[in-house]
């Protein structure tokens, strides 16, 4: 198996909501478990040491299949305006590897946050486009849920 290098994710996002509210969707087990995971996913349990070098592990339950888990450790928490933590699977697939993600918030006019999400680097394009699957329906799911927290 070769490793391609520096594959990463990109995204971006504009979030009809304060860098506030959307670092605590961000970072707090009962706002992340109503977006967390692709469509269809839920997170039964989520613990979470929110500090540089603190632990966090997501338990992610498919719509078919069994539980698994996310585990990794915090990197940066800078609120509202980064995050950054290690993102590894318990169990890990053989092409999969420890990738690095970071959130980063920008206020826009105080009522908006712009989110530029960027993961890597993946071991394989297979990998890479798993994840991009997966974090795009999440953050379609985070995106719809401050534009009805926003709205009266």
């Amino acid at each position: 198996m070769t490793h391609e290098r520096g594959l990463r994710l990109q995204m971006q996002r504009v979030l009809t909501a304060p860098c506030s509210v959307v670092f605590r969707a961000l970072t707090q087990p009962e706002e992340l478990a109503k977006w967390w995971g692709p469509e269809g996913f839920t997170t039964p349990s989520m613990e979470s040491d929110l500090r540089p070098g603190g632990g966090y592990r997501i338990a992610m339950q498919p719509p078919e299949g069994d539980l698994f888990y996310l585990v990794g450790e915090f990197l940066e928490v800078d609120p509202p305006e980064r995050l950054s933590y290690t993102f590894r699977w318990e169990d890990p697939d053989p092409e999969d590897r420890e990738t690095v993600v970071t959130l980063s918030l920008r206020d826009i006019d105080g009522t908006s946050a712009e989110l530029v999400f960027t993961q890597g680097d993946f071991a394989t394009g297979r990998r890479q486009a798993l994840h991009e699957e997966g974090w795009t329906q999440a953050l379609n799911k985070l995106e719809e849920l401050m534009s009805s927290a926003a709205s009266p």
